[in-house]
């Protein structure tokens, strides 16, 4: 599993868990496709702002690759 802490490890059409503003004191885990990344930054120490296909805005803390789907 790569670390979402990483602008270079996230690309559109990845399959990625987020945690949304709203959840960040459970670290509830949102899953999803990127469709945009929002954060400017190469690294970031919370994980890179993304929102996904569904419209969903929130912080990569997980990148799925096909076997872990």
């Amino acid at each position: 599993m790569s670390s979402g802490n990483i602008r270079g490890n996230i690309k559109t059409g990845l399959n990625v868990g987020i945690v949304l503003k709203k959840d960040q004191s459970t670290g509830r885990i949102t899953r999803g496709v990127v469709k945009r990344i929002l954060t400017n930054s190469s690294t970031h120490p919370h994980g890179i702002k993304v929102q996904l296909e569904d419209g969903c805005v929130g912080r990569v803390k997980e990148i799925y690759t096909s076997d872990t789907a």
